[in-house]
């Protein structure tokens, strides 16, 4: 259990770092004073917010993101989802699988769970509408596409339905204000500061906020503090547990061995060395049981990912339990400690023993 904690506590974090690194981008823009994609606000003059993030020399690409429902109609069914406008040259939201890349306004890219949902597959024609009024039951806008490829999407949950066309072919559909993102993702040049550009951005852009990786898992440490806790909590317990466990060990293995231990100080084996012998059998038994504990750890750990990785909306990349060496050294590190704590209490016991009562009362008994 101890494991596990440490695992929980950590691994949310380097995870959710790993994650938003994955493809290189270091900065993300959202509207003001939301979490990219939050609400459906969005940030109009594309073009002049990249004219003006162009003029920092640090920003070295800039990847312009607009997010919107989208409705697959097939046959008498509409099959609702998620669709990305993206520029396909510096996207960085999915990984392409098979086929080709979003190359033409009439292509579309699909993950698995929406070409399944379909029953459609690279190759095929797909009528795709966006923006459903229910008063009227009809679409903002209709079009055809072709379906050109199968992606993951790497910010994606599993069991959710997603596309990607180009933005402005999602902007044609959609029939609003043209030039506008509801995110733009931003790698800033090898060496550079992107805390100083992060800075530098919210200064010259008043209508954006500028989140770096510093600040998003800032953020996601806010709302997922539950299990951080949590983590805490059951570790001290688990901790605490051991510690008892092992002193009663001990200190039960001390008492069958008074008699042996009152020799061993007769024939003029020092207190010290009585106390050494006695924490070093402590830690011995705490390391028995972290081997044991690791693998169970291990496995106990990845049932729980599983179930917790299913939670709708999650992101499939994110993992709870994450093992890092840094973890297992941590949790060994308090096992040891705990290990000596536990003989530290039995170990002064028995150096204290009266020599003379405790060889008499061995002799009799």
């Amino acid at each position: 259990m101890l494991l596990d904690m440490v695992m929980l506590a950590t691994g949310m974090r380097e995870s959710f770092r790993e994650l938003l690194l994955s493809r290189g981008f270091e900065i993300r823009l959202a509207p003001k004073g939301t979490l990219p994609f939050d609400t459906d606000a969005t940030i109009p003059g594309v073009r002049a917010i990249i004219a003006t993030l162009r003029t920092n020399p640090d920003i070295r690409e800039i990847s312009p993101v607009l997010g919107a429902s989208i409705h697959a109609l097939a046959g008498n069914r509409d099959v609702s989802g998620s669709v990305l406008g993206i520029d396909p040259r510096v996207q960085g939201d999915y990984e392409l699988l098979s086929g080709n890349d979003v190359a033409g306004p009439n292509f579309i890219v699909a993950n698995d769970h929406l070409l399944s949902q379909l029953g459609a597959h690279v190759g095929d024609t797909l009528t795709v509408a966006i923006g459903y009024d229910p008063q009227t039951r009809t679409y903002s806008g209709q079009r055809k596409l072709i379906v050109t490829g199968r992606v993951k999407f790497i910010y994606g949950a599993n069991d959710q339905s997603s596309a990607a066309v180009r933005r402005e072919t999602l902007e044609a559909m959609g029939g609003q204000t043209r030039d506008r993102a509801s995110l733009f993702m931003i790698r800033v040049r090898k060496g550079a500061d992107a805390e100083n550009v992060r800075d530098w951005i919210e200064k010259q852009i008043p209508n954006v906020t500028a989140i770096s990786i510093a600040t998003a898992i800032k953020q996601v440490d806010e709302r997922l503090s539950y299990f951080r806790q949590l983590a805490l909590i059951l570790g001290a317990v688990s901790l605490f547990v051991g510690f008892l466990l092992v002193t009663t060990l001990v200190t039960v293995s001390v008492n069958e061995r008074a008699g042996e231990i009152a020799v061993m100080r007769a024939i003029g084996v020092s207190r010290s060395h009585v106390v050494e012998q006695i924490v070093i059998e402590g830690v011995a038994i705490s390391l028995a049981g972290a081997v044991l504990g690791l693998a169970l750890g291990l496995v106990t750990a990845r049932y729980l990912n599983t179930i917790l990785s299913a939670f709708p909306g999650l992101p499939m990349a994110i993992d709870f339990f994450l093992f890092q060496p840094r973890a297992a050294w941590s949790a060994l590190g308090l096992l040891i400690a705990s290990g000596i704590g536990a003989g530290v209490y039995p170990a002064w016991r028995a150096a204290s023993l009266p020599i003379a009562e405790s060889l008499r009362r061995e002799a009799i008994a």
